[in-house]
């Protein structure tokens, strides 16, 4: 973790949900750079794998939740699908709390005992998960519904994630020669190239969640937003949006049928 109670990740809430989860807790991140290069996330995460003595190792980002109901559900599914690299689960992100968007699947339990060569350093952000230099795709692991809770940029403010978004596109610039989509160097660049982003984004938003059914450990955190963090009202998104019938058709899909298929 890099500063979490400055950034406003949820932080403690995120540790107890993983030592409910987990046998060895190991947490990586204290001495990041303030200026640093993208290919740097892909080896803190390998610092974590390789720091786990566990069978199993789940990488998970520190805004990421289990939820407590899935707990007893976990042990089984890692014995059932010993024999793979790794497990596929489902992200909900969320931008606000009443929505989410099935964004992609993860392969974020990884089997360390039979395939201890695991490498964090595929995809675009050279972060996912390798296995003989190949990336470990999703669709041919076992994909199972159990989700994973992503909840963003939720508690953060306008200036948080403006400072935050601009540090990540320098560090963007610094390893690839140029800001892709990540606007530019400067914290106003920076916000509107991330805003832009959220807009389009925050468009397939269309499963609802009521905030009971969230995971216990984040619940008060959600409760309690107030009108400077992001996760209140998507700064002024939630109310002034449309969304087309195909983007909940294709949530839909995501959601109940496409599962069958990887």
């Amino acid at each position: 973790m890099t500063n979490p109670d400055v950034r406003k990740d949820p932080w403690q809430e995120a540790l107890t949900c993983y030592e409910d989860f987990s046998d060895e807790l190991i947490i990586v991140g204290e001495d990041w750079p303030q200026e640093f290069k993208f290919d740097l996330i892909g080896k803190y995460f390998q610092k974590g794998f390789d720091k786990c003595s566990g069978d199993w190792v789940f990488r998970m980002d520190i805004d990421y939740f289990l939820h407590e109901k899935n707990i007893d559900k976990l042990k089984p599914v890692l014995n059932k699908y010993s024999d793979y690299p790794a497990i596929s689960f489902p992200q909900f992100q969320f931008f606000t709390p009443d929505r989410y968007h099935i964004k992609t699947r993860l392969c974020i339990a990884l089997n360390k005992k039979i395939f201890p060569s695991i490498k964090f350093n595929g995809g675009g952000d050279l972060c996912l998960p390798t296995l003989n230099g190949e990336l470990i795709d999703f669709r041919k692991m076992p994909n199972i519904n159990i989700p994973i809770y992503q909840y963003d940029s939720m508690f953060r403010t306008k200036e948080i994630i403006s400072s935050d978004r601009a540090r990540f596109a320098r560090a963007w610039f610094n390893h690839f020669g140029n800001y892709g989509d990540r606007g530019g160097p400067s914290d106003i660049e920076a916000f509107e190239a991330w805003f832009e982003m959220i807009k389009k984004k925050y468009l397939y938003h269309t499963h609802k969640m009521s905030l009971d059914k969230h995971p216990v450990y984040i619940r008060k955190l959600l409760e309690n937003l107030d009108s400077k963090q992001f996760g209140y009202d998507a700064f002024g998104l939630k109310n002034n949006i449309n969304r087309p019938i195909e983007n909940y058709l294709k949530g839909y899909k995501e959601k109940y049928i496409n599962h069958y298929f990887y």
